[in-house]
């Protein structure tokens, strides 16, 4: 749900973005609770799998495709407000390189699929997983919910923002039926992939999900038939647990790279939720062309190439590489400032508390 240059008019255009500025600004120091010398590393690989699974346009309807948005995928992972800053990254890739997302609604994009998708989702999921035992099976159906339903509440955003500035005359209660109606079933595309990716990183590395930290028992993993408890995180991880992270990065930019490079090019060609609702309801009359729409990026193939495949795929391995550099650069800055402005490691049951 990349909103475009033009569906926005000015005034709210730039009030969306001294929002984005101001979550953002917050984030940036929130997250510098949330990263240590693990974690830093591994919210730029979490940066960099969104970039290539948000390549993965999915059909949910006749004629109309979803992708992930991956707030709540993030916020699970790595922490709301590092989750955030993710995002923040993801879509500025997006919009300079690749001419997705209007560099003027850039504010608008970051607040709608950026904060209120990570302060729904990670809202939601902590309740969950506070109600609900404390098993692996109970926080990845907690994590289903939350994607599901921050989707919709992204949708049910941008029409708020339309109904105060778009720039076309459509009866809101149009807008919001048919956003929110095709966007929930977008949701629960985002549910299963959100489900499944935290499903998997909790059997192998728990430690490293943040969502299940600092709740009030430890989360159970069941082995052979019997519940034990998963092992806890700390804050001074020992030699092994380095290259155990290690190893995981490696597995999951590899991911990232086979998904943005390979799998990308099976992705539906329909247009998404936002461009279908869009072409339906008269909502991109006044659609402008992207500032950026010459990049030898645009639309995510290489300029030069002809082959599509070749094309499609090069460029994916680019924007992920390029993600996870920035993005890693961006987190690796906000730990060394956290170490140099003498802040005081605390514990996750304190952060969290």
């Amino acid at each position: 749900m990349h909103v475009p240059d033009g569906f926005i008019d000015a005034p709210v255009s730039v009030a969306a973005g001294v929002f984005a500025a101001g979550a953002v600004a917050v984030s940036l120091r929130g997250a510098r609770r949330e990263l240590d010398e693990r974690t830093a590393p591994l919210a730029g690989l979490v940066a960099a799998f969104i970039f290539a699974v948000q390549m993965l346009n999915f059909p949910v309807a006749a004629g109309t495709s979803g992708h992930l948005m991956g707030g709540a995928l993030a916020a699970i992972l790595v922490g709301p407000y590092t989750a955030v800053l993710c995002l923040a990254v993801v879509l500025l890739m997006q919009g300079i390189f690749f001419a997705d997302g209007g560099l003027t609604a850039l504010g608008v994009n970051i607040t709608v699929m950026g904060v209120v998708t990570v302060v729904v989702a990670y809202g939601l999921f902590r309740l969950l997983t506070g109600l609900l035992p404390r098993t692996r099976r109970s926080a990845t159906a907690s994590a289903f919910v939350a994607a599901l339903v921050s989707v919709p509440a992204s949708a049910a955003a941008f029409t708020l923002l339309y109904w105060i500035g778009g720039t076309t005359d459509i009866p809101i209660g149009k807008v919001f039926t048919a956003m929110v109606g095709v966007h929930v079933l977008i949701g629960i595309g985002e549910a299963v992939i959100t489900a499944l990716t935290v499903g998997a990183v909790l059997a192998v590395r728990p430690d490293l999900v943040h969502g299940v930290q600092g709740l009030a028992a430890p989360l159970k993993l069941r082995v052979d038939g019997e519940l034990v408890d998963a092992p806890a995180a700390t804050r001074e991880p020992e030699p092994a647990a380095h290259r155990s992270t290690r190893g995981f990065w490696i597995t999951g930019l590899v991911s990232a790279f086979l998904l943005a490079g390979f799998v990308s090019f099976y992705a539906s060609a329909n247009p998404d939720g936002l461009e279908r609702v869009a072409a339906d309801q008269g909502i991109d009359e006044k659609v402008e062309e992207h500032g950026a729409a010459d990049s030898p990026l645009a639309d995510y193939g290489v300029g030069d190439i002809a082959n599509a495949r070749l094309s499609g795929g090069l460029a994916g391995v680019i924007g992920v590489s390029a993600t996870v550099i920035v993005g890693t650069g961006v987190f690796w800055a906000v730990r060394r400032r956290k170490e140099e402005s003498g802040d005081a490691p605390r514990d996750r049951d304190h952060e969290n508390a």
